[in-house]
């Protein structure tokens, strides 16, 4: 098995299993990509068109249909509320998933139990956690709504995978940097503010985007705890119950390139906040892989009078 290796290394040759997987990474990409590529294609469908090929013709009425008033619902009004309540869930789930991220660096008693029932949703059918948190309202009294009810019954959902994703970020968080800064007098604000934070701030934003990510298209814990205001998920089931026109894939196109716009410039603000992390925290002359090394000046940066000298 070596000696084939080496022949194949030495011959420039690749073997076959390379092109038997990068084949079926091929397939697997095509199954992925395809229906979103028909939508998009089928979303510039002529005034006359259907939803099938072959197309009649190429037009954007489609999406003029989408701001025009009494038509496809009230598709801009139910993309507001899905942003609104998406920028919520993303942000209470940030707050959370660090909090309980810090919190859990050391062992406590009930630490265990604490965290299974904390994810313990996500073994629940979604349908019936929704069913649950709207019934529990009703019976308590309370209205059913947007920002109330829907609002607990995405957390349910988002929650869980932000505390999985923060406590792998915390755990691989080097604590040498806040020791350093609590030696040079620095208080626990300060070494949250100027040391843990900025550390952990690509992590973070991570976790924002997946809950936001979550929160946007989310349909099954909402829809029996939303109320009358139906985010933008809902609308879109209820136009594919009643009426079928090339408008819902205009609807899909446009909510797709918003996705990747946000997904783009999220990943962009994560990649510059490493490269200054990493010129920040390799000081020059120091081996990067020495434990315990004191963090650069820049880093301290607000600390007492002491620490920045």
């Amino acid at each position: 098995m070596l000696a084939t290796r080496q022949f194949h290394a030495s011959s420039g040759k690749r073997p076959w299993t390379f092109y038997a997987l990068a084949s079926l990474f091929g397939a697997y990409l095509l199954f992925l990509y395809g229906p979103m590529l028909v939508m998009y294609l089928l979303s510039f469908q002529g005034p006359n068109g259907g939803v099938t090929f072959p197309m009649v013709g190429v037009s954007t009425v489609w999406f003029e249909d989408i701001m025009r008033p009494g038509q496809m619902a009230n598709i801009p009004v139910a993309f507001e509320r899905s942003i609104a309540l998406a920028s919520i869930v993303s942000l209470v789930t940030m707050v959370v998933s660090v909090a309980a991220g810090l919190g859990f660096r050391r062992r406590f008693p009930g630490s265990g139990i604490l965290f299974y029932l904390a994810v313990a949703s996500l073994v629940m059918p979604s349908l019936l956690v929704g069913f649950g948190i709207g019934l529990g309202f009703k019976f308590l009294g309370f209205k059913a709504d947007l920002f109330t009810s829907a609002l607990g019954a995405q957390l349910t959902w988002t929650l869980p995978f932000g505390l999985f994703a923060m406590f792998a970020v915390v755990n691989r968080f080097d604590r040498s940097y806040e020791e350093a800064a609590s030696d040079l007098g620095a208080s626990a604000w300060q070494r949250l503010r100027h040391v843990i934070l900025p550390i952990l701030l690509p992590g973070i934003i991570g976790v924002g985007m997946g809950a936001f990510t979550l929160s946007y298209d989310e349909y099954a814990r909402t829809t029996l705890a939303i109320g009358s205001r139906n985010t933008l998920p809902l609308e879109i089931y209820a136009l594919i119950s009643s009426a079928t026109s090339p408008t819902l894939f205009a609807i899909g196109t446009v909510t797709t390139t918003v996705s990747f716009c946000a997904i783009g410039i999220t990943l962009l603000v994560i990649f510059r906040l490493q490269r200054r992390r990493s010129g920040r925290i390799v000081m020059p002359g120091r081996d990067p892989g020495i434990r315990g090394a004191a963090p650069p000046p820049e880093m301290l940066h607000g600390l007492p009078g002491q620490a920045r000298q």
